[in-house]
């Protein structure tokens, strides 16, 4: 089981957004990741700036 995939809620953990949840939309490549908040907005960030949880949508 992978941490990083699609559909994994994860928790930003760096910022000002940091415990936040979010979810995993899209892999961009090995560092970034496109995540939607709970406000539906969709944003670039970096895989070192999330915890991964162990629930999926």
């Amino acid at each position: 089981m992978a941490a990083i995939e699609e559909g994994r809620i994860c928790v930003k953990n760096m910022g000002r957004d940091s415990g936040e949840e979010v979810v995993i939309t899209k892999i961009v490549d090995d560092n970034y990741v496109m995540v939607k908040d709970a406000k539906g907005q969709e944003s670039k960030v970096s895989i070192r700036h999330l915890e991964p949880t162990s629930r999926k949508e």
